[in-house]
């Protein structure tokens, strides 16, 4: 059983920063592939990033590529969303997710936070 516990939301102008952090509980965090997801409102939930349990290997949907960066700490359970050059598209709710295998599709993640907020102004 692994409780994650989002961090670091919040409003911030068109072109800002912000660092999303989630935090694992457990001693099994390193064995676990850990996402990053997001919802805006009417929206269907769509994937953002994944980085990957060994080797550390990272992916990003296009719409983020170049501005966000997902790292980890192993030895702290947290999994981190650096957010540069953000844009009003990148408005909504978003969540951190864990699981041994699933990368890209949300359906196959056992384990999601409860989410935090991202609201950015034009």
């Amino acid at each position: 059983q692994v409780q994650l516990v989002e961090s670091g939301g919040g409003l911030v102008q068109a072109g800002g920063s912000l660092r999303l952090s989630c935090a694992a509980s457990g001693r099994t965090f390193s064995t676990y592939n850990m996402g990053w997801f997001r919802q805006a409102p009417g929206k269907e939930r769509e994937f953002v990033a994944v980085i990957r349990r060994y080797g550390g290997s990272t992916s990003y949907a296009d719409s983020v590529k170049g501005r966000f960066t997902i790292s980890r700490d192993n030895a702290k359970n947290t999994v981190y969303l650096q957010m540069n050059s953000l844009k009003p598209d990148d408005t909504a709710v978003y969540y951190c997710a864990a699981d041994p295998r699933a990368t890209m599709i949300s359906a196959w993640y056992d384990y999601w936070g409860q989410g935090t907020q991202v609201t950015v102004s034009s």
